[in-house]
């Protein structure tokens, strides 16, 4: 299959789900470049700040190793032993000091390095041994693919480039060197330190959108790594949802819990509305307690039934009223309270009910309803 046959089978955007198992396997996207980058900076920032201020510390600490070899007497035995540690302790505590800046510089250079990419991820997976890593036909892939090309051709630029930079300073010096009027050996370290000054600024002007634009590649091909084709969708999909049984399980228990909540509530109800099979809704309204009925229970066909059943049995009223029955069912959910625009309709209902129940007979129900006994 060829790569773009591979690209085009898999047309759809990764899932949460998916990118959160590649980083969970500690595949993020990685540029090696800033690496690179931070490197060249970390340097710069020794030879600028670092180097000026500990180097006459480290050129001291030499000499006053040199100036001790020449005067210091040393023992035979266990005496001269003890006497050389102490001599090489002071010694190595003082090159320690001197280089400690040094080296915090590039320590906190790798750190930055790593995050820049804004991902960070320790994972077991990626040392774990596999046969794809040892198979002759993945590393021939590995080694000759697109992204093996790509990395060529920016080693080769970064070669070409350091190179080209080296040789112009190199010039450069040795030629202010050799046409120099009054060059003195005391002036060589800082000549070379800002020399060295000059190539690393080159190198981080060069690193720095090398490494940017390496960011957003790698970003890129790890995007498109992730994606998606439908059968890979379709198992996560699955996956998610469970097994059919287990979906069927679970539809099972909301029904069953659904039931049990309207086995309760519909006998607290004030009055069933219909439609007059498909849909009911069932609203209770307390005077002084509440600000306008409150759906307590609602359903569609079967469920519809049910409730217009238990209203039945536990001598609730039901009130058939198409087009509002079908309205409160669309607007509001259990435990709701009904629109402000169907609370005049409503209250006039509520109001045939209370009589009903005062044995204050109407001669009909509010226009609209009509009131149901089967």
């Amino acid at each position: 299959m060829s790569q773009q046959d591979s690209d085009e089978s898999k047309p759809h955007e990764p899932t949460e789900k998916r990118l959160r198992d590649a980083r969970r396997k500690g595949d993020v996207p990685s540029s090696r470049e800033t690496g690179n980058m931070m490197v060249v900076g970390s340097l710069l920032m020794i030879v600028v700040f670092a180097l000026p201020w500990q180097a006459g510390n480290l050129a001291d600490a030499l000499a006053a190793m040199i100036d001790a070899a020449g005067r210091t007497p040393v023992s035979y035995g266990q005496t001269g032993v003890f006497e050389l540690n102490k001599l090489t302790q002071e010694f190595t505590l003082s090159v320690v000091l001197t280089l400690l800046p040094i080296f915090g510089l590039l320590i906190l250079g790798a750190i930055a390095g790593v995050l820049i990419q804004g991902e960070t991820v320790v994972s077991l997976e990626r040392i774990k041994p596999k046969l794809s890593k040892i198979s002759p036909k993945e590393g021939f892939k590995r080694l000759f693919g697109g992204t093996a090309l790509i990395e060529f051709l920016k080693n080769l630029l970064k070669v070409l480039v350091a190179g080209t930079l080296a040789l112009w300073v190199t010039n450069t010096m040795v030629r202010d060197m050799m046409t120099g009027i009054g060059f003195l050996p005391e002036n060589l370290p800082g000549y070379l330190l800002e020399s060295a000054r000059k190539l690393l600024m080159a190198m981080a002007a060069f690193l720095v959108p090398l490494a940017i634009a390496d960011i957003i590649w790698r970003r890129y091909e790890w995007r498109k790594k992730q994606m998606m084709s439908h059968k890979e969708l379709q198992d996560e999909m699955k996956e998610a949802e469970g097994s059919p049984e287990l979906r069927a399980k679970r539809a099972r228990v909301r029904r069953e819990q659904s039931r049990k909540r309207v086995a309760l509530a519909v006998p607290q109800a004030s009055v069933v509305l219909t439609n007059p099979t498909h849909f009911a809704v069932a609203l209770k309204y307390e005077m002084g307690a509440d600000i306008a009925p409150v759906c307590v229970a609602k359903g569609a066909d079967n469920m519809a039934h049910r409730i217009r059943e238990l209203a039945h049995e536990h001598e609730v009223p039901v009130l058939e009223n198409k087009p509002l029955a079908r309205a409160l069912y669309d607007s509001i959910e259990v435990d709701e309270v009904i629109p402000v625009e169907h609370w005049e309709v409503v209250a006039e209902i509520i109001g045939f009910v209370m009589d009903l129940r005062n044995n204050n007979t109407r001669r009909n129900p509010p226009e609209g309803s009509s009131l149901r006994t089967d």
